[in-house]
């Protein structure tokens, strides 16, 4: 086999049963257990591992005393089997979906702020065209959206990539960036304010994101840089619901993306401080496989997105 043939897999005629016995394997650690789920011998399991190492080359588990474990290749062509299964699990999903009269399933991966104020009426737009295609919404950090990304749980995902050299393998699109806005609760006394100064809020209590975070290590840095200590009496959370609470019922400030901020306002739960924070979160995008051909469903979402994404930014 040539390292080089982008189509190695077809001269070597790969066979769907060895990505099943490859997972079985990496879940069990046990050849004889891995054959017995997948109804196989197992000097026929046996004989399919070899023909896959022979036909790569290499060795991808260790034979132990007691079971099996994956060599580095063998974690690599494991996660590349389980990426192979996804995708065409989600092709049968699709097809079957498209013969009861339905649009196919799309899953999104998004943060926090362009899940608030982007993805719900882009969702609404979709909806409009396609009331049948069913979208599936994962709200949570870049980091761990990335990774389910990379595992081929979701078509695409709306976040940051925050580390160069996970930008392999990956299409980004940029679409805005983040400002942040102080907050607190509807009455606060600084609302009143038209000469509040970053120093007026340092000795402020705080509730912030814990450290190690993007949006805590922005705000300590936005302190520093006019001279100021950043805030000490502060709770770190990134529970929304414990942080809108407690804004409602004690003076504490709370930084947060505008987007966001905006929501809450809207219904009253808190309100923006009239001060212009110097503080701004990374840009975000939209963020596809390089190797991933999307489905004309997840397309439709992806074009809504943009041209929210237009009048939004």
């Amino acid at each position: 086999m040539k390292n080089s043939d982008p189509n190695w897999f077809l001269r070597a005629r790969l066979k769907t049963r060895q990505l099943l016995l490859l997972i079985a394997l990496d879940d069990t650690r046990n050849i004889h257990r891995a054959a017995s789920e997948l109804n196989m011998t197992q000097p026929a399991a046996s004989k399919q591992l070899k023909d896959l190492e022979d036909m790569l080359g290499v060795s991808l588990f260790e034979r132990l005393p007691r079971g099996m474990r994956p060599t580095i290749y063998g974690e690599a062509m494991i996660r590349h089997a389980r990426m192979a299964l996804t995708s065409l699990s989600k092709a049968h999903e699709d097809i079957v979906a498209l013969k009861s009269g339905l649009s196919g399933q799309v899953d999104v991966g998004v943060i926090l702020s362009p899940g608030m104020a982007l993805l719900p009426p882009a969702i609404a737009r979709v909806k409009e065209q396609a009331p049948m295609l069913r979208i599936g919404v994962e709200v949570e950090s870049s980091n761990i959206l990335l990774s389910r990304l990379l595992h081929g749980e979701l078509d695409f995902i709306i976040g940051r990539i925050l580390d160069e050299e996970a930008r392999s393998g990956l299409l980004y699109e940029e679409l805005a960036d983040e400002p942040v806005c102080a907050v607190a609760r509807v009455g606060h006394p600084f609302h009143t304010r038209d000469d509040l100064t970053l120093a007026d809020l340092a000795g402020e209590a705080w509730i912030m994101a814990p450290k190690g975070s993007i949006l805590r290590a922005r705000c300590d840095q936005m302190f520093r840089e006019q001279g100021l200590a950043p805030p000490s009496n502060v709770v770190d959370t990134t529970a929304i619901l414990f942080i809108t609470s407690l804004l409602q019922q004690t003076d504490f400030l709370y930084a947060m993306p505008t987007e966001v901020a905006r929501y809450y306002t809207q219904a009253r739960l808190m309100d923006i401080l009239p001060i212009e924070l110097p503080c701004r979160m990374a840009g975000f995008g939209i963020i596809t496989r390089q190797d991933n051909l999307l489905s004309p469903g997840a397309n439709l979402v992806l074009q809504a997105i943009r041209e929210v994404a237009k009048m939004i930014y």
